[in-house]
């Protein structure tokens, strides 16, 4: 099942190279509520839910749920909540009461407070919102997804009746509870596909036929919001004999982003590294990473090439930065200032090799950075390709401190070895 790779978000999110450096590439992210908030538009079958921004306000929105018991659970980017810690001490970012004045209370130590869990940052990540919900009993749970895949060419509806645990797990010890359906993109999914998959992942009865009605809504939703992938864990039925979709997570396109303003436009920032979302606003694919030297290159294989370089020489990158062929002389200054607003950088390597791109627009951002802000890190600069020499003439002229390169080899080894001793 090679497709199963598809599955995983990390493996979706990364881009590797041929060292160990690992690159994360920016997706919409969405919270449960906003999640769940686009399947009801599309029909489908979820529990009811409100959010919240402050305490009182989440004790109001359990009173209105009106349902016997509530579930309380903090917003924020991140698995692994319910066994999550608060800065307020409180233990728990999943918290279940029949009392809204309870829930209140948990609210009141959540909302304002960082929420620490295994996949945040060691200081945690600052809770805005809450969401309150009906609590229900989970009878059985099966696994749901549907997403892009290479090797169909087109969608893929996958489920298992071993729901509620990490899908990979699944088909790693109990492959065969693994079963997909290639979907014709031209013809949409058929009956014939959601009878199968819906008595495949254990459905009988009626529930067979809501199975297939929420399965089918689900592929509308996948359609509706350019997804690339919506997994459903737990897909699950209740005592009384409901199906529904207990959590969602949703991935989607980003080339259709202007197709899909009103989701895109839900994007909180939030939780996003500062750096990185400037960059976004100006177009500049910047990744932050753990390193000491900053990095400006043109083009995502040399980016990578440049890091695994600088790692060769016992350097380590502090960021991923492609500034693409549209870059403008004004782009290379933000994308400077961006750099040097990281403390840690301690030097920095400009690597271009210039195609598309002009080497002296390149020349032109550096030295407009450089005499704009006082640049107090090395700076190594190899250029090569179009109008390299009137570039190099003119970071030559600059009266710019700029350390010069023959070649990557040169260059990287010039940036580590210029870094503080």
């Amino acid at each position: 099942l090679t497709m199963l790779a598809s599955i995983s978000s990390t493996a979706m999110r990364s881009l590797r190279s041929s060292t160990a450096t690992t690159v994360q590439r920016r997706l919409l992210n969405l919270h449960e509520y906003q999640s769940k908030a686009l399947m009801q538009d599309f029909g489908v079958t979820v529990q009811k839910f409100q959010v919240a921004e402050t305490s009182a306000e989440a004790g109001q929105r359990s009173k209105e749920l009106d349902v016997p018991e509530i579930v309380l659970k903090a917003q924020v980017h991140a698995g692994g909540r319910g066994k999550g810690t608060f800065s307020s001490g409180l233990k728990g970012g999943v918290k279940l009461s029949t009392d809204p004045l309870e829930i209140e209370s948990f609210a009141e130590k959540m909302l304002g407070y960082n929420l620490v869990t295994k996949q945040t940052p060691p200081d945690g990540v600052l809770v805005n919102k809450v969401m309150v919900a009906e609590a229900l009993d989970i009878a059985r749970e099966t696994y749901f997804a549907i997403l892009m895949d290479r090797d169909s060419n087109g969608p893929v509806m996958m489920g298992s009746p071993a729901g509620g645990v990490d899908i990979e797990e699944v088909a790693a010890s109990t492959p065969h509870l693994i079963f997909k359906e290639p979907i014709d993109i031209t013809i949409g999914v058929t009956d014939e596909q959601l009878n199968r998959l819906a008595h495949n992942l254990g459905f009988e009865g009626q529930k067979a036929t809501d199975a297939m009605v929420e399965m089918k809504k689900l592929y509308d939703l996948f359609i509706g919001v350019d997804a690339t992938q919506v997994e459903i864990n737990p897909f699950a039925e209740t005592p009384d004999g409901r199906v529904l979709c207990f959590d969602a997570k949703i991935n989607f396109d980003d080339n259709a982003s202007f197709r899909q303003q009103d989701i895109f436009a839900q994007r909180d920032t939030q939780e996003e590294d500062p750096q990185e979302v400037e960059a976004d606003k100006i177009g500049l694919n910047f990744i932050k990473m753990d390193g000491n030297i900053g990095c400006l290159v043109n083009g995502a294989g040399l980016a990578m090439a440049t890091m695994d370089i600088i790692k060769l020489h016992g350097g380590e990158p502090a960021n991923f930065l492609d500034v693409g062929g549209g870059v403008t002389e004004e782009m290379v200054k933000d994308a400077f200032n961006i750099i040097t607003s990281d403390p840690s950088v301690q030097s920095i390597l400009v690597n271009i090799y210039g195609g598309i791109v002009n080497c002296k627009t390149i020349a032109g951002g550096i030295i407009s950075a450089c005499e704009s802000s006082d640049l107090n890190v090395p700076l190594v600069v190899r250029l090569e390709g179009t109008n390299v020499e009137e570039a190099r003439e003119m970071l030559n002229t600059s009266g710019l401190p700029i350390i010069t390169a023959v070649d990557l080899d040169d260059a990287a080894g010039k940036s580590v070895s210029c870094l503080p001793k």
